[in-house]
């Protein structure tokens, strides 16, 4: 029982489900709890890091992904050991792609009003922008590939698509991925993204 506390304390205080973790939730505390726990070279950075949410997605052909949300502050932490404790997840939840997003908050337009302008001290943060968390959202998605180049293309239906070109130099350990990457994006953006490498090393965007 006290390891099992133990490991809940991996999700934030903060968070609305650390009183009430899903099994997801908990299964992903007490995962992070053993890693700490037991891979020594690991622990220092472990450590500290938290986590707020989990879910589940379903991202086509059968599989499903994991999306781990963190907190703000806590990314680059779990930047410096992301590429270890990614595959070191996915042993433990096989068949599935675990990708790690900060919790970010979409923050509305303030409204044009009389009583909105004398009561509007605060300018709403850029970073709290629609445009800006799903500019966030994709690079962390695609952490620690590079994003070289980006452009819309609009169908013949008038639907837009987002093109993203990744770093050439990591082809080989994400290209397997970038069907996981695209489907959580749109599920979490309702935005379509199709991502690829430089056409002949290099890219005109």
């Amino acid at each position: 029982m006290a390891s099992s506390s133990a490991a809940l304390n991996k999700i934030a205080a903060t968070s609305a489900c650390r009183q009430r973790p899903s099994e997801l939730e908990t299964s992903i505390a007490g995962a992070l709890y053993d890693l700490e726990s037991n891979i020594p070279d690991m622990k220092t950075a472990l450590r500290p890091l938290q986590f707020v949410s989990a879910r589940e997605l379903e991202v086509g052909h059968g599989k499903k992904a994991i999306v781990i949300f963190v907190p703000v502050p806590l990314l680059p932490g779990f930047h410096k050991v992301q590429q270890r404790l990614t595959r070191e997840l996915e042993k433990k939840f096989s068949d599935r792609h675990v990708i790690f997003l900060a919790s970010r908050r979409i923050l509305p337009r303030p409204k044009r009003s009389n009583r909105s302008r004398t009561s509007q001290t605060q300018k709403r943060p850029h970073s709290r922008t629609l445009t800006a968390v799903h500019d966030a959202i994709l690079g962390d998605v695609v952490y620690p590939v590079e994003i070289v180049g980006r452009r819309t293309r609009t169908r013949e239906d008038g639907s837009k698509v987002l093109k993203v070109v990744l770093d050439e130099k990591e082809r080989g350990g994400v290209d397997y991925r970038l069907d996981t990457y695209a489907e959580v994006y749109r599920k979490l953006t309702g935005k379509v993204v199709g991502f690829e490498f430089p056409v002949g090393g290099g890219a005109d965007y």
